[in-house]
């Protein structure tokens, strides 16, 4: 089943690692009803984190694409992992992500990965949502984490629920958009509707009146009917709010226990029916300074925004339709090096899992397989264009160390081994230093190159051990020095007769070049 652009919603989950992304994932995938049980990273059995590594440390090291049909549209959900060794991932997801879902934790609230990955929202210039999530802990606190999140991120950000009883009782949310009170029963899930209690309608009425007037300040005529009758009808409230958050005029803030499953459900009608769609952002800046409109009728162009190799299928490569759609069957042409590429096949992502399909309209994110000359930020276009969507840009390492194979033997294979991966993540250099005779690996951190230790010895059975770089001496002057010779020998017959004067100096800005030197007339 395809989707036209309008219907799809691409989010990427952000957040500080142990916030609940992937929990939160799981939710989603639960609620929509693409999974019939929902996983846990304790026990290792999510959706998203389906690598053995992951599984085996509990926590997410690369971004994972999975999706959901909710009413009548697509979510694109991209989870990411919250450790900066792995700010890759971050940046790629952002890359194709509409709308960004930062997740707080109610008991640390705003944390050093939140502000890093906030960074790149920034950057990218991506509409954001808030959730204050895991409400349910005992040391939860709504209110403080909301107060970090105003200090740091400004007035933008506007709460649009809150807990009525957050900590280890934690069931019920007020939901100061719809005026509603909702309460879960313990299993989560579906809410009650229930009338918001008397003692709770001024603060909530507070909240509905400064979204109504977030709502209002980007259309004229809603603020005129503000001014006049002092509210809005919910879908003016709606209309006014998709506007406003598209420009990233304001950051609503929501709140849920995705543990028990309370709130997630609420979240995704938002995403539904108020997050903007592919075409509703800002048209694509290419190289050339030109934009491209997301428009499923023009000519198709992709992007792809990560690759990955996998025992027994080979490269994987994931990618977005900017434009146009893509068939089975397709033939596009990379515009990075000229190759053709032939769309054999089609495919969604639940994870590790994939599902064929046979076209992708402009806006849907996608995977296929088996591209033989195509690698990350590359753009591929129908015959006859020439468009190059901008690049991703990476962050320089931060780490080196140099790497030994068991035997010399070996070091062939590794090496082979080594640049695959380095192919799949932008952020791992690879370098054969001929000053040092060493091979050098360079990357984000001690995390992230364990993980490729990791990788190089369980996908390709090449062990490998970390050892220190060696230090590249080089040896200069550093004062000045003068030295006097004289050279006399007589041996009988014609004698030997030589005066040297030399002085040596530290090179400075203005100083002539020798070969400008006039020594003998030469």
């Amino acid at each position: 089943m395809s989707f036209d652009t309008k219907d799809i919603r691409n989010v990427t989950l952000l957040g500080h690692s142990g916030c609940g992304k992937t929990t939160f994932a799981e939710c989603m995938l639960f609620e929509a009803g693409a999974i019939s049980r929902r996983g846990s990273v304790e026990e290792g059995n999510t959706q998203s984190d389906f690598t053995n590594i992951e599984r085996e440390r509990g926590n997410s090291l690369f971004s994972s694409l999975m999706h959901v049909q909710w009413k009548d549209s697509k979510i694109n959900i991209l989870d990411t992992p919250g450790f900066d060794d792995f700010v890759a991932e971050v940046i790629s997801s952002l890359k194709v992500a509409d709308t960004g879902v930062m997740m707080l934790n109610a008991k640390s609230g705003v944390e050093v990965g939140t502000e890093l990955i906030w960074d790149y929202v920034d950057q990218f210039e991506t509409p954001t949502i808030f959730v204050i999530n895991q409400v349910d802990n005992e040391k939860a606190d709504f209110d403080a984490t909301l107060e970090q999140a105003k200090n740091r991120f400004g007035n933008k950000i506007i709460p649009v629920q809150y807990p009525l009883n957050p900590g280890t009782d934690f069931n019920t949310i007020v939901d100061a958009l719809r005026m509603t009170m909702y309460v879960f029963s313990p299993e989560g899930g579906r809410p009650e509707k229930q009338p918001i209690p008397d003692s709770e309608i001024e603060r909530a009425q507070e909240m509905h009146n400064a979204l109504v007037e977030a709502a209002a300040e980007n259309d004229e005529g809603l603020m005129e009917k503000f001014f006049e009758e002092g509210s809005l009808t919910e879908e003016e409230l709606t209309e006014g709010l998709r506007i406003a958050i598209a420009h990233q005029e304001i950051y609503p803030v929501f709140c849920c226990s995705s543990t028990k499953n309370m709130g997630s459900g609420r979240i995704m009608g938002f995403i539904n029916d108020v997050c903007p769609s592919p075409a509703d952002r800002p048209a694509k800046m290419l190289e050339d300074g030109s934009r491209l409109k997301c428009d499923s009728s023009a000519d198709t162009t992709i992007f792809i925004y990560k690759t990955m190799s996998e025992p027994q299928v080979g490269n994987v490569t994931y990618f977005k339709v900017y434009s146009g759609a893509l068939n089975t069957g397709d033939e596009l042409v990379n515009a990075n090096n000229r190759t053709s590429e032939r769309f054999g096949q089609l495919f969604v992502a639940e994870g590790k899992n994939r599902d064929q399909v046979n076209v992708l309209k402009a806006g849907d994110i996608g995977v296929t397989v088996k591209l033989k000359n195509t690698h990350t930020n590359n753009t591929l276009n129908v015959k006859g264009e020439d468009r190059r969507i901008k690049p991703m840009n990476f962050p320089e390492p931060r780490i080196r160390v140099a790497v030994n194979p068991p035997s010399k033997g070996d070091m062939e294979k590794l090496m082979k081994a080594l640049h695959i991966v380095a192919e799949e993540d932008p952020t791992l250099i690879v370098e054969q230093s001929k000053t040092l005779k060493q091979t050098l690996l360079f990357g984000q951190g001690q995390l992230h190159l364990d993980l490729v230790k990791h990788r190089i010895e369980n996908m390709y059975g090449i062990s490998m051990e970390f050892i220190k770089p060696r230090i590249s001496y080089r040896e200069t002057i550093t004062k000045p020095a003068e030295m006097n010779y004289r050279h006399k020998k007589q041996t009988g017959g014609a004698g030997q007769f030589a005066e040297l004067s030399m002085r040596i100096e530290p090179y400075t800005e203005g100083m002539p070049d020798p070969s400008d030197l006039n020594v003998r007339n030469r």
